[in-house]
């Protein structure tokens, strides 16, 4: 998505098409209608969160233009954001032997490392998006194994670093930070973020969120109301989670907080996010330009099969968005998913 300091979506989408022109003659003879040049190729799609959760939408509205783009046959899988399904998804994926499978990496290297070795061994096309798996990727880079998403503790430290900067936050300022520390990968960015307020002198109350709130928010309405009464210093809110993110203004009221009251702030760009900048009630929102996670492993799934690309990394995680070019960005956003 469009966001400050960070490429456009158009840019990124003309590198990627002039990317495609250097191998324009071979797809001239191959293709027989412009745009097209993928069809025939099954692809499996994880788009981690189910439909109607807010980020997972915008990942799929990627995946379905990059498809309708390129032509390729994609069926799209969503794992309500449970690693231990994510796992059993694959291994479900991986006995229709398609030609290649797109996976959130939240299991992290080690949790995947034998289901890809296995698909790799049958010609299987596997890329990652959102979370890196950097041993994997290392071992299968060659064979088409890419990353789309951000780099995620340098995010993190981002992000702890804005917070600091547009909430003027100093030495002692107490900042509570809801997010996956604990998760083997996925939590570097929670990591970063930290990292970034220790190093300010800020104290950082680290909380976790449980299974239970990533599946559905509203479980973790206790938990939140809960620390807020049991904190009354606390300055500013980070969340660690899109779905999260998105709910802060109804978190914070259910606390009893007005907007402004507590600084907030946190990852991803969802409808409810958005509007919450417009209304006052967070400050900002990391775009790791979701919609990119979605549009380039079906690109790279398509030019490793077609033309024998190697995987493409491509950093998503750059910009900011806040009151100050939040409606610029909005209807990007808002944009409903097309089921496909």
């Amino acid at each position: 998505m469009l966001s400050k300091r960070s490429l456009s979506i158009s840019s990124l989408l003309f590198a990627a098409s002039m990317l495609v022109g250097l191998t324009n003659s071979a797809m001239a003879q191959s293709s027989s209608a412009a745009g097209q040049w993928c069809k025939g190729v099954n692809i499996v799609f994880m788009t981690g969160g189910d439909l109607g959760s807010g980020f997972a939408d915008v990942v799929y509205n990627g995946a379905v233009q990059a498809t309708a783009d390129l032509g390729p046959t994609t069926s799209y899988v969503g794992s309500n954001w449970d690693v231990n399904k994510m796992i059993t998804d694959f291994k479900t994926a991986e006995a229709t032997h398609p030609d290649g499978i797109a996976i959130m990496g939240h299991p992290g290297d080690a949790a995947f490392k034998p289901l890809v070795d296995e698909a790799e061994k049958a010609g299987i096309i596997v890329t990652s998006q959102n979370t890196g798996l950097a041993t994997l990727e290392s071992a299968y880079k060659g064979a088409g194994f890419g990353y789309s998403g951000a780099d995620l503790e340098p995010q993190g430290q981002s992000v702890g670093n804005e917070a600091i900067s547009l909430f003027g936050l100093k030495s002692g300022d107490e900042v509570l930070v809801w997010g996956l520390l604990a998760q083997p990968g996925r939590g570097l960015r929670t990591k970063g973020v930290e990292e970034a307020l220790t190093a300010a002198g800020v104290k950082v109350d680290d909380l976790e969120i449980d299974d239970a709130t990533q599946k559905d928010v509203t479980a973790g309405i206790p938990t939140f109301t809960g620390f807020i009464s049991g904190h009354p210093n606390v300055k500013a809110v980070i969340t660690d989670h899109g779905d999260l993110t998105a709910a802060l203004p109804k978190l914070l009221a259910a606390a009893g907080k007005k907007a402004g009251d507590i600084k907030a702030g946190g990852f991803d760009a969802e409808p409810p996010s958005i509007q919450g900048i417009k209304d006052g009630w967070i400050g900002f929102v990391n775009d790791q330009q979701e919609w990119l996670q979605g549009y380039m492993p079906v690109l790279n799934i398509c030019l490793s099969k077609k033309f024998g690309f190697s995987g493409l990394h491509v950093d998503t995680g750059a910009g900011f968005i806040t009151k100050d070019n939040v409606a610029m960005i909005a209807p990007l956003v808002q944009a409903k998913p097309e089921i496909r």
